[in-house]
């Protein structure tokens, strides 16, 4: 769990994270629960690396899945006068 909090930043976890903060100040600021809520979501998804699928729910898994095998035809056309 530390380790997933403390590696993999990239660019959309620190806007994520930033989001958060500014929600959460905004919130304290307004004196606004349901804000204060939103901020806690956003800063918990930049912190642990989740998303709205998880974290990495959202990629497909390919191995495993059947391929598809393009197969083509010659097709042959005529020439009507």
């Amino acid at each position: 769990m530390k380790q997933s909090m403390l590696s993999n930043w990239n660019l959309v976890r620190f806007l994520r994270l930033g989001i958060g903060i500014a929600i959460l100040v905004q919130a304290v600021i307004a004196k606004e629960l349901l804000f204060g809520i939103a901020g806690l979501v956003f800063t918990s998804m930049a912190v642990f690396n989740i998303g709205c699928c998880g974290a990495g729910g959202c990629r497909t898994i390919t191995s495993g899945a059947k391929t598809i095998t393009n197969t083509t035809k010659d097709i042959t056309y005529e020439e009507v006068v």
